[in-house]
């Protein structure tokens, strides 16, 4: 499998909607899906075809097999020149009450899993409000920090993108004149930032066998202009420009992330320690990692949805064979997802979704056993409609190393 990454430069409003299941009011998403991205491409391929879709043909493989390309959510950038990975802040991370955010704006993120780990074993309770002395963060409470945050050196930074209202009038069909008392209003994603009126632009991936690479890439390339994406795009929005970048291979960070997740945690059971001592030492030949998701998840077991990725499920979704496998904590919570179809002209089935940002620690005494599953994790994701966008996850989010005394 090979990545083509991919660049949109908003250049109008974008209507990608978010409605939940039976209310009446016109939600705009915060980013852009990836199923929206796989419509936008998936119809212009259609629109230029002049022949009809078969089985086997490079359409079939690209949407409609077994192992079609996966589409990933594209996220908004931060205002860096440097664009950098866009990642989901976990929700284990916290922020200042009176000041949230990432430093020097505000007093600074960090993230609690670790400690909370170590807290519930030596049979503390983790107090997350107390006192940090040394920073801005003293004397502060603090509460969840979510949303998208790149990070470039050693600087970090939340990336968001905002939203605003369009005022419309309804057209009369017979007379082509507005309609008296007939007014509505749709919620987009702003083409432009606020303060500097620069583009918004997003950074998306397509997944795809090595041998539709490079007619994907050449279509998206010459065609970069010609993309909608969202709704109401007869009335002038969703407007884009799609830059694609080939990459020549999926390079993998797992090991060394894992390596400095494990080091970090040992290091901190250490100083927790030397505080509390009842409590027995970490196993030596035990290996802890986390799966962050990087995207809502659609997750399954036993034919009912639940939002706790289990060790049954991890092994069946991997194909490891684990008896040591063992899962301490999931911090996950649920939304609705549904969309609209169309190539059927219907709507998509309400989906129960585990929301992103949700982190599942496990560990195992088999590392080696693992590290290929997690890596094929990384690439393919967990759940279901995977292609869509779904699933997108992380084993050991950097976030996870950056304690409270150290608030970011």
């Amino acid at each position: 499998m090979k990545k083509i990454n991919l660049e949109i430069k908003a250049l109008s409003p974008l209507a990608i909607g978010r409605q939940k299941p039976g209310g009446n009011i016109s939600e705009a998403e915060t980013f852009i899906p990836g199923s929206v991205i796989r419509g936008a491409v998936a119809g212009q391929i259609l629109k230029e075809a002049n022949q009809q879709i078969e089985e086997g043909d490079d359409f079939h493989k690209l949407f409609l097999s077994e192992n079609p390309a996966i589409f990933k959510n594209a996220y908004p950038t931060g205002d860096d020149k440097v664009k950098s990975e866009v990642k989901v802040i976990p929700t284990t991370a916290l922020s200042s009450k009176i000041e949230p955010g990432f430093k020097p704006k505000g007093h600074g993120v960090f993230d609690t899993l670790i400690d909370r780990f170590c807290a519930e074993n030596f049979g503390q309770i983790y107090d997350f409000n107390s006192p940090v002395k040394g920073n801005e963060l003293e004397g502060d409470r603090v509460d969840s920090f979510l949303g998208f945050y790149s990070q470039n050196t050693s600087k970090y930074s939340k990336n968001s993108a905002n939203s605003r209202l369009l005022t419309r009038v309804g057209i009369n069909r017979r007379r082509a004149t507005s309609e008296e008392r007939v007014l509505y209003s749709i919620k987009v994603l702003n083409e432009s930032k606020e303060q500097k009126k620069q583009p918004v632009i997003y950074t998306s991936a397509i997944v795809v066998s090595d041998d539709l690479v490079d007619s994907l890439h050449t279509f998206i390339d010459n065609h970069q202009d010609n993309f909608r994406l969202g709704g109401s795009s007869s009335r002038g929005l969703g407007k884009v420009k799609i830059t694609a970048k080939k990459q020549s291979d999926i390079k993998s960070n797992v090991d060394n992330q894992i390596n400095q997740f494990n080091q970090k945690l040992r290091i901190r059971w250490n100083e927790w320690g030397n505080i509390f001592s009842n409590a027995s030492e970490l196993p030596s030949n035990r290996i802890y990692f986390t799966i962050d998701l990087q995207a809502d998840a659609i997750l399954t077991e036993n034919w009912r949805r639940t939002t706790v990725i289990s060790e049954t499920m991890l092994q069946q979704v991997t194909g490891v064979n684990d008896s040591s496998l063992q899962l301490y904590t999931a911090y996950s919570s649920y939304d609705y997802r549904s969309g609209w179809n169309a190539a059927w002209g219907l709507m998509k089935d309400v989906e129960l979704v585990t929301n992103r940002g949700s982190v599942y620690l496990f560990s195992t005494e088999n590392k080696d056993l693992w590290l290929k599953a997690w890596e094929d994790l990384e690439i393919y994701g967990i759940g279901d409609r995977t292609s869509e966008g779904f699933g997108q996850v992380q084993i050991c989010n950097e976030f996870h190393n950056v304690f409270q005394e150290e608030a970011v």
